[in-house]
């Protein structure tokens, strides 16, 4: 579901909740039925999580000034702690 703006001539902007792309251009104002035209407006970009807004202007930087790699990373991974409820499994 998205939500999309509409502004009345006599009420003013209203929200609909519609699903993605099913917005008509005209739609009927809910307070007094008068035909309403579809405001575009910016996403709310600004309402993202803290961890989303950070990945995402990483992202935006690489674009023009990508991080450069001095060496070849190791091969070696860390091995992966296991798991803490198999500590409580019974032993053969």
């Amino acid at each position: 579901m998205a939500t999309y703006e509409y502004s009345c001539s006599l009420c003013g902007p209203f929200d609909v909740k519609l699903a993605i792309g099913t917005a008509p251009q005209t739609y009927g104002c809910p307070v007094c039925s008068a035909v309403a035209r579809r405001v575009f407006s910016a996403p709310a970009l600004s309402v993202m999580p803290h961890g989303v807004a950070s990945l995402h202007e990483r992202e935006e930087k690489s674009r023009e000034a990508p991080a450069v790699v001095s060496e070849v990373p190791s091969g070696k991974r860390p091995q992966p702690r296991p798991h803490p409820a198999l500590s409580r499994l019974p032993r053969p």
